[in-house]
C-alpha cells in the first residue's frame, strides 16, 4: 500500500510517501520544510506532492500538533503553535487524494513507538512494567505533547490524545516557585507547556539570568541573539559548561521529570512512560544522569509506586512521521478500529 503521510509542527512539517503493510513501514521519499517559509500548510503540501498524481495514493494521514475536532466525517484542526487551520473535506477536494485523515501528533507519536525497534529507545528507568498495562506519553518541542495509550480487545494500544501540556505549572521548590511568580508578572497563566519546550527552556534561561546567581557569558548572549535560543542554551550547558545554561536545563530537566510523573500517575502508565518530542534525543545525556528519574519518582506515598514504572526516551525523530504512515495504512485497511481524534 502507497501512503503520504506527514508530520505537522509549531516549526516544521515533515512529508513522506511510504510503502506500507499491516505491520511495516518503508519511507521511500521524505523532505522537510521549515514552516516559516510557508502561508499555509497547503503550500507546503503542494510543492511535496509536485506532479505526483494524488489518486495513486491509497491513504493520506496527516498529524498535526493542535487538538483535531470531527464534524461528521469532517476533520478540522487548529494548530496550536502556528496560526494554520486545516479541513479534512477541503484537502481531500483541493488535492484530489482518495482519502485524507488528520490525526492529534501524539496520537502519531503513539502508535509510531508501536512500530520502532528495541534500538530505538534509551532506558532511563526499568521498573517493574505491567502486561498490557496503560502507557502514557509526553514529549517536549515547540510545545508540549502529551498522551496515553489503553490495551484494546483486539489485542494492541489505542492512543488518546490530551491535552495536558496546557494544565497550570506546579512547582516542585522554592526555585520553581520564585519562577512561577516571575513568569505570572508577564503572563496571565502559567503552564507546563510554557517551560516545558523550547521556548520553555529560554524562559527559565531568562528568569536565571534574572535572577543574578550566574553572570552570562557575552558569547552565549551573542550565540543566543543569532541562532535558536533553545538549541545555543542546551549547547552552551552541555558543550561549553556554561553555569547560566547548565542551571538552566538542570532545572528543565527537573520539570520535565516532575511532569511525567505527573502524567504516570493521572493514568495510572504501569505499562511505562515514553519521552519523545524533539528536545530529548539532543540533551540524552543530562536526561540521564538521575536529576530527571529523582523528579519522576519523588511523588511521596506514591514514590513507590513511580518507581516501579518504565521510562524510555524516543531517539528516532521521525517516531511521528512513522506513526503517520502506520495510520493511513491502518485506516484504510481497518478504519473502524482507529480514533481519530
Amino acid at each position: 500500500m502507497r501512503v503520504l503521510a506527514g508530520d505537522l509542527g509549531g516549526t516544521k512539517t515533515i512529508l513522506c510517501v511510504a510503502e506500507c503493510d499491516r505491520n511495516s513501514v518503508r519511507i521511500v521519499r521524505r523532505q522537510r520544510f521549515e514552516c516559516a517559509g510557508f502561508k499555509n500548510f497547503s503550500e507546503i503540501l503542494r510543492a511535496f506532492v509536485g506532479h505526483e498524481i494524488a489518486a495513486d495514493f491509497d491513504a493520506v494521514c496527516i498529524a498535526v500538533a493542535g487538538p483535531v475536532r470531527a464534524r461528521g466525517s469532517v476533520q478540522q484542526v487548529k494548530i496550536t503553535n502556528l496560526p494554520w487551520s486545516l479541513d479534512s473535506e477541503t484537502l481531500q477536494r483541493d488535492f484530489g487524494f482518495r482519502q485524507i485523515n488528520l490525526v492529534n501528533d501524539f496520537v502519531a507519536v503513539g502508535y509510531g513507538i508501536e512500530a520502532l525497534p528495541a534500538e530505538d529507545f534509551v532506558l532511563l528507568q526499568r521498573g517493574e512494567p505491567v502486561e498490557r498495562g496503560t502507557r502514557a506519553v509526553i514529549g517536549a518541542g515547540t510545545g508540549l505533547g502529551q498522551a496515553f495509550m489503553v490495551w484494546q480487545q483486539e489485542g494492541s494500544y489505542r492512543v488518546v490524545p490530551t491535552e495536558g501540556g496546557r494544565v497550570e505549572f506546579g512547582p516542585a521548590d522554592e526555585l520553581q516557585l520564585d519562577m512561577t511568580r516571575y513568569l505570572m508578572q508577564k503572563n496571565d497563566r502559567t503552564s507546563y507547556e510554557m517551560v516545558l519546550s523550547g521556548p520553555g527552556l529560554v524562559r527559565i534561561y531568562e528568569y536565571l539570568r534574572h535572577r543574578g546567581d550566574h553572570r552570562e557569558s557575552p558569547m552565549l548572549a551573542a550565540a543566543i541573539e543569532r541562532a535558536d535560543p533553545a538549541a545555543e542554551i542546551a549547547r552552551g550547558a552541555l558543550e561549553k559548561n556554561d553555569p547560566l545554561a547548565n542551571a538552566a536545563l538542570d532545572m528543565f530537566v527537573s520539570i520535565y521529570g516532575a511532569q511525567a510523573g505527573n502524567l504516570a500517575l493521572t493514568v495510572g502508565a504501569v505499562g511505562g512512560v515514553y519521552i519523545a518530542g524533539g528536545i530529548a534525543p539532543q540533551i540524552i545525556s543530562r536526561l540521564g544522569d538521575g536529576r530527571f528519574v529523582r523528579a519522576f519518582t519523588n511523588k511521596g506515598k506514591m514514590s513507590d509506586y513511580t518507581s516501579a514504572i518504565p521510562i524510555r526516551v524516543v531517539m528516532n525523530a521521525d517516531v511521528g512521521l512513522i506513526g503517520a504512515a502506520h495510520l493511513a495504512a491502518r485506516m484504510q485497511m481497518e478504519p473502524a478500529i482507529v480514533d481519530m481524534s
